[in-house]
């Protein structure tokens, strides 16, 4: 059994700033390192980064040491990355986890491993504990209740050959879930509970938030 992990890093970090989030530092290491570092430690047998052309070579030195990581080409948006990623190599299960998300533990990374074989489609999410409101025209329309919400981390993880279909058959969109393209073929996808920690960095402010967690 070959189980592999895709790790889509082909964004240009518009929201970030003039930097590509992936390789900024935080305590001296690259946030894309720390992320990178997890699934090198993990079950995984083999780890695809599909990455922007403008961070290829400092990639490449960054992680020539390392046994597991295949870096290729990323595609214009995230289901092309991954895309490229499911293309490369055939596995039986596959782990897709964000670059930008390097509090991610060991732990859950092994727990979504095991727990794919059994339910086939999962994704890392966390029960939503703010009050959630729907409003329309600055006005609110009703209040959602809370009990039935979780908010939607990564790794996701799934059979291969079930979410290789899933990308054939939804080519040449623009979905930023793959968990969401199963719901969208009417796929029934599994919750795996993770942590708070899992933040995704996106603006400056996060990296303020990742170096306290990354020092932990």
């Amino acid at each position: 059994m070959k189980i592999n992990a895709i790790i889509p890093a082909g964004g240009n970090s518009s929201r970030f700033g003039t930097k590509n989030k992936l390789i900024e530092k935080i305590n001296g290491k690259e946030v894309i390192r720390y992320t990178v570092e997890i699934f090198e430690q993990s079950n995984v047998d083999e780890i695809i980064i599909c990455a922007n052309s403008s961070i290829m070579e400092e990639l490449k030195e960054i992680f020539k040491d390392f046994k597991k990581v295949r870096i290729i080409n990323g595609g214009e948006n995230r289901q092309q990355s991954v895309f490229n990623g499911l293309r490369a190599s055939e596995c039986d299960y596959v782990l897709i986890h964000d670059a930008a998300r390097p509090m991610i533990s060991i732990d859950i990374v092994n727990r979504a491993i095991e727990l794919v074989q059994e339910k086939k489609a999962i994704t890392v999410a966390t029960k939503t504990i703010d009050t959630i409101k729907e409003v329309q025209d600055g006005k609110i329309i009703r209040t959602i209740d809370r009990s039935k919400l979780y908010n939607t981390q990564t790794p996701q993880a799934f059979e291969y050959g079930m979410i290789m279909n899933a990308h054939l058959k939804l080519i040449g969109q623009d979905f930023t879930d793959d968990a969401g393209m199963l719901e969208k073929l009417g796929a029934t996808v599994y919750i795996l509970d993770g942590s708070y920690k899992n933040i995704k960095i996106t603006t400056q402010n996060d990296i303020d938030i990742a170096k306290i967690y990354l020092q932990q």
